[in-house]
């Protein structure tokens, strides 16, 4: 039986995209291993959203190219977003690469194996705008108490610092049915928080059904037993609709919580980036959440030294952050990507200023991210326990204000066993800059 080593890089959308990959090689007879020594294949789903992104995917495939030198390794496949940007390069530059496999091209991924254990090198790139729907069961490689659902692929805003139309193709949103499905699987596989991403859940439907649906998704998705928590990423405020914000009120599975990719809040900077808003309509936006669910959590992502960002333009993106207090917060400092817009712009920000930039504009989060954390003790709050720390009568958690992997934790003193995916009450005792300490309410866990 061959072994089979995955890298998945980049965003969770990738890693989904990972987990169908292994889906059909399990079900072809593979055997999947963590380790490259022991690995007969090897394939590293890249990302080059950003230059650190690309640069990290490129050392990635070079260090797994020694293994198909020196090592067992007989097939090393290149796949994902910068197998579908320098498909040419790669082959050519890297020749230990045996077959690459573009964005909409990874069912093919048992089919490009067969052709290499035949002693062929494998190229394939269907349309970009191709919605590949495997039709076997994902690998589960999160844990498994929780899990990504993608709802969609591709994009069609256009941002002008944004690579992801041209690697992804245009908005395609997959088919509910197929959604549900696959969410049944998985909660039978014991996740029990789904989480939604697509480059844009919240136009969800508009090209197959032809009008908004996420807010239908989300009420079929409650209706199936075993997920406790259903969490909703990317989410553009120009696009949030009544339908969608009265599910979320009146359906007691789905979190409190929204992401939403701002930016930036200057109009003038806004307009260069391509974005569809206004600080007026943000503004707007995030009081509308707060009014009509009041204990929502919003998390947002900028984007500083974005070209021809002036000092002054920095400022009012402090005062507007300042301002909107958000919850949780993610700051990048503008990466000029070849073949888009604002690579070209004049204005280009040095690094140094991006980087400062960014600090101030994380301080000022640490800050509000510590008086929300002190709001919050003295609460008892719903937590989903994800591991024990080590030589502690302690585990660590989440709570609904908290996505894995991007979020802050709850540190939960208890001499009571827990199990990874256990829901607990815990009573809120402190708060660190972007973490919670707690204790068990009461005893009580489920």
């Amino acid at each position: 039986m061959k072994k089979v080593l995955f890298i998945s890089l980049g965003c969770d959308k990738n890693l989904v995209d990972s987990e169908e990959m292994l889906g059909l090689l399990v079900a072809r007879g593979y055997e999947i291993t963590d380790t490259e020594e022991e690995a007969d294949v090897i394939v590293v789903n890249t990302c080059c959203f950003i230059h650190d992104a690309k640069q990290e995917s490129i050392d990635t495939i070079l260090e797994m190219a020694e293994y198909r030198n020196t090592g067992k390794c007989r097939a090393l496949l290149v796949t994902g977003c910068l197998a579908q940007r320098y498909q040419k390069e790669i082959t050519e530059e890297i020749p230990e690469v045996d077959a690459v496999l573009g964005t909409t091209s990874y069912k093919e991924i048992v089919t490009a194996l067969d052709k290499v254990f035949a002693g062929e090198k494998y190229l394939e790139f269907q349309d970009i705008n191709f919605l590949p729907l495997a039709d076997t069961d994902r690998v589960v490689t999160t844990g498994g108490h929780y899990e990504y659902l993608k709802i969609a692929e591709g994009c069609d805003k256009h941002c002008t610092y944004c690579i992801i139309p041209k690697l992804r193709g245009s908005y395609r949103s997959i088919p509910m049915e197929h959604l549900i499905r696959q969410a049944e699987y998985l909660a039978e596989q014991g996740v029990k928080e789904l989480i939604l991403v697509a480059q844009e859940t919240t136009l969800y439907g508009l090209d197959l059904y032809k009008e908004k649906s996420l807010h239908i998704l989300l009420s079929r998705l409650c209706r199936i037993k075993g997920i406790r928590w259903i969490r909703v990423q990317y989410c553009y405020p120009e696009e949030i609709y009544p339908e969608l914000i009265q599910v979320m009120k009146d359906e007691k599975k789905i979190c409190h919580y929204l992401d939403l990719p701002i930016q930036h809040a200057n109009d003038a900077v806004l307009k260069r980036m391509g974005r569809r808003t206004t600080r007026e309509q943000l503004t707007v936006m995030v009081n509308t959440l707060r009014q009509e669910i009041p204990d929502i959590v919003l998390r947002t992502t900028l984007i500083t030294g974005f070209p021809g960002e002036t000092q002054e333009q920095h400022e009012e993106l402090m005062g507007f952050v300042d301002e909107m207090e958000f919850d949780r917060m993610g700051v990048f400092p503008y990466s000029p990507e070849e073949d888009t817009p604002a690579a070209e712009m004049e204005g280009q920000i040095p690094e140094e200023v991006k980087e400062e930039r960014k600090a101030e504009l994380m301080e000022l989060q640490q800050e509000i991210s510590l008086d929300k954390g002190d709001s919050r003790i003295g609460m008892e709050l719903e937590v989903m326990i994800e591991g024990k720390v080590a030589d502690e009568n302690a585990y660590v958690g989440r709570t609904y204000a908290d996505a894995p992997g991007i979020d802050g934790y709850i540190f939960v003193n208890t001499e009571t066993e827990l199990m990874s995916g256990d829901f607990a009450l815990v009573h809120v005792t402190g708060a660190l800059e972007y973490d919670l300490i707690g204790e068990l309410a009461d005893e009580y866990t489920e």
